[in-house]
């Protein structure tokens, strides 16, 4: 099996480092368009399409080396969607590609918007979205859908400040930043979350994500459950008219920009800002404690999340002492139904490497396993794809 993921902005790329993997796969930081770079095969039968764009193609060796399926004749899945999971993503399937024959996954990170778009027209086998979708969009999509969460991550607030180390910032303070009413990183209000701190006369430079973006509608609809007045003037959404910054395509796209532009400050998946060394503010959550964004309080903000039986979860501004305020699952959007039984086959393997010896994986890369109740659920759920494969995950 190979592993393809498209580069549909060659100008911004990602590079994920994985310790038993040296792999340079190009992320898209593409907006929301519907055409994709490679035309995809039929959603339900996976006959391969026609590329029209160069593919940087995965080397088939990883220590992460798994087999889950047998397959007499090649199926290619094209999958599309959120930028957030993506380096996960990447090694999962990297890892399934070294092990198994026949099977070639596409991973397309255009942004949950456009991801959506393409699950929703037939477009791909798989879509990838950090939103749930809505009952309208589902009710456009005649095979029926599946939303499987499969990861989790926090979203962050990066910012590129020398010589500031540590920053907090009140909800108060962080909507107002995103409002354009704090403009310098001086700003007494600033002063009062950091007391005993020196900050310097610097203008903050807003970076937003400029395509349709799961990041932003969970970062939006946490802004909306903080504000009553940001709900009321921006409010929540994949895309927003953001009162003031600059945008960019893609987490990597915004990574980007934070980097190269001091006084920056955006919201990205932690991951990103993890591998690129950006400093991250701690936030103040519903509790009025300031909390890092470390693997254990997305835990704790997890654990105060109940899924329901459609798998679809919004998690705003959650309770929790230690809970730190602005954490998301990352969904997986399949059909109930594949003409073809071999693609069937193939996306409930994908999906049964995922909710094992995917969730191990995902704290080096900056992800949150999934608890041990929700994959149990999702297993439940996914094992309806195929009769012909059953989902293990215990």
């Amino acid at each position: 099996m190979l592993f393809r993921l498209n580069s549909l902005n060659p100008s911004r790329q990602f590079v994920a480092k994985c310790s038993a993997l040296a792999l340079s796969l190009s992320l898209a930081a593409c907006g929301g368009s519907n055409t994709p770079t490679t035309q995809a095969p039929s959603p339900t039968t996976g006959t391969e399409g026609t590329p029209t764009a160069t593919n940087t193609t995965a080397p088939n060796t990883t220590s992460g080396a798994v087999q889950l399926i047998s397959l007499e004749k090649p199926v290619n899945l094209v999958g599309a969607g959120a930028t957030f999971p993506a380096p996960l993503y990447q090694r999962w399937f990297s890892d399934i590609g070294a092990g198994t024959k026949n099977l070639q996954i596409d991973y397309q990170a255009v942004g949950s918007g456009a991801g959506v778009e393409r699950f929703v027209q037939g477009l791909v086998q798989f879509g990838a979205s950090d939103v749930a979708m809505k009952d309208d969009e589902i009710a456009k999509v005649t095979n029926g859908v599946l939303m499987l969460p499969m990861t989790a991550g926090s979203i962050v607030l990066a910012y590129n400040v020398p010589d500031l180390a540590e920053l907090k910032l009140s909800q108060q303070n962080l909507v107002d930043i995103f409002s354009g009413k704090i403009t310098n990183w001086n700003d007494p209000a600033l002063a009062t979350d950091n007391p005993g701190i020196t900050l310097p006369d610097l203008p903050i430079q807003v970076v937003y994500r400029s395509d349709g973006s799961g990041t932003t509608g969970v970062f939006t609809k946490n802004l909306s459950a903080m504000s009553e007045e940001w709900k009321n003037s921006v409010g929540e959404g994949k895309t927003v008219q953001w009162p003031v910054g600059i945008g960019a395509k893609g987490n990597d796209g915004v990574t980007a920009q934070i980097n190269q532009a001091p006084g920056a400050i955006g919201y990205i998946e932690y991951g990103y800002a993890k591998s690129a060394n950006l400093k991250m503010a701690d936030l103040q959550n519903k509790a009025g404690n300031f909390i890092k964004p470390t693997d254990a309080a997305a835990a704790k903000t997890l654990e105060s999340v109940e899924l329901p039986e459609d798998l679809r979860a919004f998690i705003t501004n959650p309770e929790g002492a230690d809970s730190y305020p602005i954490v998301t699952y990352s969904w997986i959007l399949a059909y109930q139904k594949y003409d073809n039984p071999e693609v069937a086959k193939s996306v409930e393997a994908m999906i049964q490497y995922g909710l094992t010896e995917g969730q191990k994986i995902s704290p080096e890369l900056g992800y949150v396993p999934l608890p041990p109740a929700v994959v149990k659920k999702v297993a439940e759920k996914a094992d309806q794809i195929s009769p012909d494969f059953t989902i293990k995950v215990e």
